[in-house]
């Protein structure tokens, strides 16, 4: 049984009297305030509470039409009373349109016109006044266009978010053009990314595929992250964007063939490539393809090509990949660690290899990171954690876990990881524990009912499972 106790530090003689000290002056004051009580502070008040109440009263003024300022036409004809103090406080244009500060020898300006609708500028003016506005499919780009020609930022960030939530393989072509046309910097390379990793989908439900420029095709064709499990992918795509208009667009059918990385297909896949008749037909095409066909039949040895470097031998980066590391081999724990790319259908043997055999640990995932938890080597029972970076291509120690643990069982919830139950070497263990890698600490928490080992667990709608074991 442990026992523990916290010790209370004793101050030595020059402290106590600092402190009796302290302690007759807040009596002092104590006594002070007691005078003043009846008086309330209004200092105590946070800010937030202060916006709250300011806010409830503009918007009450609002509604009433009282102490109004200024109105706003806009090119539907409805206008608008509103209080210039609340527009120039969101928006430095309107703080420019109603005050003389670029004119100082003229008069502020009360009335102003305005090249927007009624709706839209009404929704502007809500998030002015109460800090929120209602954001829908059917308004979202007219706000995020006005947003942004009003300087009004906060609510163009909230467009922006909308939109990132929204993004799908039908839209995503479309967002991305909207973005890159108010430089909306997070949402571009969020749209982007999306675009990578759901290029197969976008090809069947994206209807603005179609439309796209060539160089804009072509800059999404030669991405090393492009989400495709063959080179047939990207083929199948130049087709389709070419039959769409194909009087125009087959002039750009030599530029587009030259991202397919022809050298990670079979020569048959080639031929079959070679019989379209946009192919067929353009020389330029036929001499690019037979040069690297004589390439590829004059292959020898693999080394005889550079697969890295060289754009038509080098195979995209997958999107996922899974980790195999360590385990039970012959007897034996073991250190490998194999990767397994879902996409081209391969085991790869890493050179990433743990110093330490291990078997029977927990695994898992978080930040881009991998955990092996705890294990045995065949001797020890273990209660390390060890972390592998897969960009750094590094191993790394983590703070150890309370109790060594085998068989145990893992999972991850909320940024946090919990290892349960397992097996010490001794008995099997119903203890668990809880580790957040911004402290790099482990902390116990309630225990399971029962004792159990090499059990599942998963995470559920903010609940943890463990089954079985």
């Amino acid at each position: 049984m442990e026992f523990t106790m916290k010790l209370r530090k004793i101050p030595s003689r020059s402290q106590s009297e600092d402190i009796t000290t302290s302690s007759c002056k807040n009596a002092k004051k104590r006594r002070r305030s007691k005078i003043t009580s009846c008086r309330k502070c209004v200092c105590t008040s946070t800010q937030a509470s202060k916006y709250v109440r300011i806010s409830s009263v503009w918007k009450e003024l609002r509604i009433k039409s009282q102490l109004c300022d200024g109105i706003v036409k806009c090119n539907d004809g409805v206008e608008f009373k509103i209080h210039r103090a609340i527009l120039a406080a969101v928006s430095p244009y309107f703080r420019a349109l109603f005050t003389n500060s670029i004119n100082r020898d003229q008069t502020e300006a009360t009335e102003a016109r305005m090249d927007i609708s009624g709706e839209i500028f009404k929704t502007l003016l809500d998030y002015a006044y109460t800090g929120t506005c209602v954001i829908e499919k059917s308004n979202v780009k007219d706000l995020l266009k006005y947003a942004d020609q009003y300087q009004i930022l906060d609510v163009v960030q909230l467009c922006c978010s909308y939109l990132m939530e929204e993004l799908c393989p039908a839209n995503c072509l479309e967002i991305l053009k909207f973005a890159s046309q108010y430089f909306c910097k997070d949402l571009e390379q969020r749209g982007r990314l999306f675009i990578r990793h759901n290029f197969p989908k976008l090809l069947k439900e994206s209807y603005e595929f179609y439309h796209i420029s060539a160089h804009h095709l072509e800059e999404i064709l030669r991405d090393d992250e492009l989400n495709v499990k063959t080179e047939e992918t990207v083929f199948e795509a130049i087709k389709m964007w070419i039959n769409y208009s194909l009087i125009k667009r087959k002039v750009y059918v030599f530029d587009l063939l030259k991202c397919i990385r022809l050298g990670t297909l079979t020569l048959n896949n080639i031929q079959q490539i070679c019989k379209w008749h946009v192919i067929d037909e353009d020389q330029q095409c036929k001499e690019y393809i037979d040069d690297i066909l004589a390439v590829l039949n004059g292959l020898g040895q693999e080394d005889d090509v550079d697969y890295i470097n060289n754009y038509l031998f080098r195979p995209r980066i997958p999107y996922t990949v899974l980790f195999s590391v360590g385990g039970w081999s012959d007897g034996s724990p073991t250190n490998f660690l194999e990767t397994y790319d879902s996409r081209a259908d391969r085991w790869l043997f890493s050179v990433d290899i743990d110093s330490s055999p291990r078997a029977y640990h927990g695994l898992c995932t978080l930040n881009g990171l991998i955990y092996m938890i705890g294990g045995f080597d065949g001797n020890d029972y273990f209660n390390t954690v060890r972390c592998f970076d897969p960009l750094a291509h590094k191993w790394s120690e983590r703070s150890c876990m309370y109790y060594p643990r085998c068989y145990v069982s893992v999972v991850v919830h909320d940024g946090k990881i919990y290892a349960m139950g397992g097996y010490n070497g001794r008995t099997r263990m119903n203890s668990a524990e809880r580790y957040d890698p911004e402290k790099n600490q482990w902390e116990l928490i309630t225990p399971m009912q029962k004792q159990r080992s090499d059990a599942s667990a998963a995470a559920v709608h903010d609940k943890i499972y463990i089954v079985g074991g």
